[in-house]
């Protein structure tokens, strides 16, 4: 999967070198929270968020390889079917985050090719909706994988109180996915409906501390019951 990773990453570079060459030599490069356009910069500056995208994928192929080998070197079964699941679910996350990256790139060089074109004082297209709404896809994929990890010091709901053991890991991070799919539901909705992306940005971070102080009442709920039951 890491291939697929790799690909898609490089498919963003490619298609940014080859769309930059159509693009005016001056493009909008950022716009204030009303969506109006407050710095113009080259062209050959849409060429950094590929690379970004690259560095992300160099990121994740390190981290899924330390698993890979974690699970070959271990003799325990336990351990390696836990690290195995754990390099799955990261080549996973990864895999989401270069495709949703590579779709939030295409619409970033759509609306700076068309306010070139048009002298536009404006953006065109409002990335900062089409990133919430994207983010919030992200939340949805990620919460969809945390149950499928074991303990371990890189994802899922990792706090003391869900690490204690196997069970509080088990069911907190099933109620944290669960809380997270809902955030980002929510915040896709939400994406789609708002008519500025700074309503939507603060609308995802509402739904995330809920999501996140939810979890962690829950956990603390899961590991006080699993102490009490040891000590009965």
């Amino acid at each position: 999967m890491k291939k697929i990773m790799w690909i898609i990453s490089l498919v963003c570079l490619a298609g940014t070198a080859m769309i930059m060459q159509f693009l005016p030599e001056s493009i909008p490069m950022h716009y204030d929270f009303e969506g109006n356009i407050d710095r113009w910069g080259s062209r050959y500056e849409s060429i950094v968020f590929p690379l970004v995208i690259l560095a992300f994928s160099l990121f994740w192929t390190i981290l899924i390889g330390y698993y890979e080998k974690k699970a070959l070197k271990t003799s325990d079964e336990k351990e390696s079917a836990g690290a195995k699941s754990n390099a799955k679910v990261l080549a996973i996350t990864g895999i989401s985050m270069a495709a949703i990256f590579t779709v939030m790139q295409a619409f970033s060089l759509y609306g700076a090719y068309t306010a070139a074109v048009s002298n536009a004082t404006r953006q065109v297209v409002d990335i900062g909706r089409v990133s919430i709404f994207l983010i919030g896809i992200i939340m949805v994929v990620l919460g969809n994988f945390m149950t499928k990890t074991r303990i371990n010091s890189a994802v899922g709901f990792r706090i003391s109180w869900s690490m204690y053991n196997e069970n509080t890991w088990r069911k907190s991070n099933r109620f944290a996915a669960f809380a997270i799919m809902t955030a980002g539901v929510l915040t896709i909705i939400t994406a789609a409906l708002v008519n500025t992306s700074m309503a939507a940005t603060f609308a995802m971070l509402g739904y995330l501390l809920a999501a996140t102080i939810v979890s962690l009442i829950y956990a603390h709920k899961v590991y006080t019951d699993e102490i009490s039951a040891e000590k009965s």
